[in-house]
């Protein structure tokens, strides 16, 4: 069987391994930017902040023990230590405290996504084998049926020669001279058919 052969554009390749550092980078850029205009050591700022990812890790919590789906979870702690990140980066002063967060993050991102990847990769290549179980299986039965369909045919085939040779054989054999039916019968011989008799 011919499967269609796609090639992924190596942007779709790399853009899941790069997603988690652009994630960072852009909070980092939006928090940078926040803070240049007026953020900076802004007490308010800061508690907003804080409140936001306070109430994200709640509902990630809430949402961990009322529907137990990982995926909602997990996005929600991320945003609550993304509006996290982002405050200290906003408040702060300077690039040094702002950009070791933004590496610990990253680093975070790419751990946390790194146990996603192996999961997906796994089911992905456990998919690719049974599909190709599959396959191989019903390609053997295929080869099977076409072999069984052949050998009836070749049978029927000569089974139909033998039946027109023995037929042009005994007419030939009837149409020769001198020839008796009666003697063949006497020597044990099947009898021929009356037409052949009358012939």
């Amino acid at each position: 069987m011919n499967e269609p052969i796609v090639a992924r554009h190596w942007l779709a390749i790399a853009a899941p391994k790069a997603a988690p550092a652009l994630a960072t980078t852009t909070v980092l850029a939006l928090a940078r930017i926040w803070n240049a205009n007026g953020a900076e050591h802004s007490v308010g700022s800061a508690v907003l902040m804080g409140a936001l990812s306070l109430g994200a890790a709640a509902a990630g919590v809430n949402a961990g023990n009322s529907t137990g789906d990982s995926v909602l979870v997990g996005t929600a702690f991320a945003a609550s230590g993304a509006l996290a990140f982002a405050g200290v980066a906003g408040y702060a002063d300077g690039m040094p405290l702002p950009l070791l967060l933004w590496s610990l993050a990253t680093t975070g991102a790419y751990a946390l996504a790194a146990r996603y990847w192996r999961t997906d990769r796994r089911e992905t290549v456990a998919h690719e084998r049974d599909m190709t179980d599959r396959r191989e299986e019903r390609a053997h039965i295929e080869r099977v049926e076409t072999m069984r369909a052949t050998t009836q045919v070749e049978v029927a085939r000569a089974g139909a020669a033998y039946a027109e040779q023995l037929a042009a054989a005994l007419v030939t054999r009837a149409a020769l001279p001198g020839f008796d039916p009666a003697a063949l019968e006497r020597a044990g011989l099947p009898e021929l058919p009356a037409r052949h008799r009358d012939t």
